[in-house]
């Protein structure tokens, strides 16, 4: 397999939307609890870029397995398999190894850390997996988006969080002679929870405008995905109230003091998000339009890194 057949395989240019929610991180945590764990931070990198390749290249490969319509764009063009006239057993071969890479590299992780994170990750991969295989696939149903997002844009953060910040305690387990124990030191989570909600919906924003453009063929392949069954127009309101509710949040952390006074800018993207959706609401299609959501996703999550990263050197300086 050619680098250029195998980058179509895995869709390298979504990897954005797993790699942009792990930089999050990694400046929330030099933000907040001014530590990081280079180590641990490395190791999770490759886990995670590995595992969503492998998610990634698994669903292109069930879909052309699956799917009834054989022709137009998204079968020809948009699934590497069709495209580039890639076999079977290649692409089986492709799956096997990025997993095993992502497997590995989750283990030593782990080893690193502990078996909170652990239990995490493994139902991060078990979700990836059921998110595209099994006999009902989660990016068949209306909850793609919600688990896209929840996943990629809450757990992703958290976890690059957490592996520098063990010494926190942000989980804790006890068994004692009477009681067993599980708690969360929310005063920990919550901030991360909140301010990680940008990314989750901007990153469930993006399924939902797949699946717009996809209403059609999808529902020809049996694929009843949220805008399949809500309707186009309900669709494209859900997808403008996304976005305000993401610009919400950011104000309401700003003020809660979860995020830096800085981090206001970030509402500076809102023109140009605005402007996106408009042109989105009048034409939805993979070819033409889809890239808006990567592209505001891009624009309101790179502003709020770039605040946390002013942040950071303003807190040098002064």
């Amino acid at each position: 397999m050619r680098v250029k057949s195998f980058l179509k395989l895995v869709e390298i240019q979504t990897k954005i939307a797993s790699v942009t929610p792990f930089a999050f991180g990694v400046f929330y945590t030099l933000y907040r609890f001014k530590t990081l764990n280079v180590l641990n931070i490395i190791f999770f990198f490759i886990s995670l870029l590995s595992f969503d390749m492998f998610t990634t290249a698994l669903n292109n490969y069930l879909d052309f397995k699956k799917a009834i319509k054989r022709e137009g764009y998204n079968y020809e063009f948009h699934n590497a398999i069709g495209q580039f006239g890639l076999k079977e057993g290649t692409v089986r071969l492709t799956i096997a190894i990025l997993f095993t890479i992502a497997t590995v590299f989750g283990i030593l992780t782990f080893l690193r850390t502990d078996y909170y994170l652990l239990a995490l990750g493994i139902l991060s991969f078990l979700m990836g997996i059921l998110y595209s295989a099994g006999p009902l696939p989660i990016s068949r149903t209306p909850f793609g988006e919600v688990f896209s997002g929840g996943f990629m844009g809450l757990v992703i953060p958290f976890l690059v969080i957490y592996a520098s910040i063990l010494d926190y305690s942000p989980l804790s387990f006890i068994i004692d002679n009477t009681n067993i124990v599980f708690s969360i030191n929310w005063r920990l989570v919550l901030p991360i929870v909140l301010s990680s909600l940008p990314a989750a919906f901007c990153i469930g924003n993006i399924m939902l405008a797949n699946n717009t453009c996809d209403i059609e063929d999808d529902f020809v392949n049996k694929r009843y995905t949220l805008p399949v069954q809500i309707g186009r127009e309900k669709a494209l309101i859900l997808f403008a109230v996304i976005y305000a509710l993401a610009y919400l949040d950011i104000i309401f952390c700003v003020i809660i003091g979860y995020l830096p006074l800085i981090s206001l800018l970030t509402l500076f993207t809102a023109f140009k998000v605005y402007k996106n959706v408009k042109v989105f609401f009048g034409l939805q299609t993979k070819k033409d339009t889809f890239s808006l959501a990567v592209a505001n996703f891009v624009l309101i999550m790179f502003s709020l890194i770039l605040s946390l990263i002013l942040s950071l050197i303003i807190s040098l300086i002064f």
